[in-house]
């Protein structure tokens, strides 16, 4: 038996680890309440990927930041098929198509040269006559074809009489059997086009020859060819 001094003192001493050990506990509890709760939504974090994962994320992201796939791309994206399917009529003009448009100053011509066009190597011409009076010569050597009519705009050799057309017939020479001849098509005019004071059909080539004369719808005017030596009577 001790004195009651010393009992006091042991029986403080063997509470003290007992209240250490009760604030330790509390202090655990209160740590663990204050701790929030995880929720497993999903997602795991980077620590807990695969190697692989992690790399995969890692090429997206850079893809992103990159420019080469947008987040609403990528996630959005249409497949090819899909798209394909939602492109809507085009109506432009193809090209296969303007290449049998012919324009010239906004005109549309209607004719077209034939494959066997050639420029003459013979200088042929044009004499024209308006009853007694002569008229300038139209020299027609320098191209392969020439159009005649009355608008101005467009044609070779004006033609100003208000019965002729605006494209009204072509002088046209062409390699045929290994000579190069002149010929006239008529483009279908209102008044028709005259061969040596003959209606030709239109649409139609018809061989000229050295004097033979021509005569554009109702027009007095006479467009007799020519060339340099049609005095030596030579035809080429």
């Amino acid at each position: 038996m001790g004195s009651p001094q010393r009992r006091d003192r042991d029986r403080r001493s063997g509470d003290r680890p007992r209240q250490r050990r009760r604030r330790s506990r509390s202090r655990d509890g209160s740590s663990a309440a204050k701790k929030p709760a995880f929720r497993d939504n999903g997602h795991r974090s980077a620590h807990s990927r695969s190697p692989r994962e992690r790399r995969g994320a890692s090429r997206d992201r850079d893809d992103i930041r990159n420019g080469r796939v947008s987040r609403s791309d990528a996630d959005t994206a249409p497949d090819a098929d899909e798209a394909v399917e939602k492109q809507g009529p085009n109506f432009e003009v193809s090209g296969k198509l303007m290449e049998d448009t012919n324009v010239f100053n906004g005109v549309v011509i209607k004719y077209s040269e034939p494959p066997e066009a050639r420029r003459p190597k013979r200088r042929w011409r044009f004499y024209v006559f308006k009853g007694e009076e002569t008229l300038p010569i139209l020299h027609l050597h320098r191209q392969s074809a020439f159009l005649m009519g009355k608008d101005r705009k467009i044609v070779d050799l004006p033609i100003d009489h208000p019965s002729c057309s605006r494209q009204h017939a072509v002088l046209q020479y062409r390699l045929v059997n290994g000579r190069i001849l002149p010929y006239i098509i008529d483009l279908g005019s209102s008044n028709g086009t005259f061969l040596n004071n003959k209606k030709v059909e239109a649409k139609r080539y018809y061989e000229l020859r050295e004097k033979d004369v021509l005569k554009f719808g109702f027009s007095s005017r006479e467009y007799v060819l020519l060339h340099d030596q049609s005095q030596d009577g030579e035809d080429d």
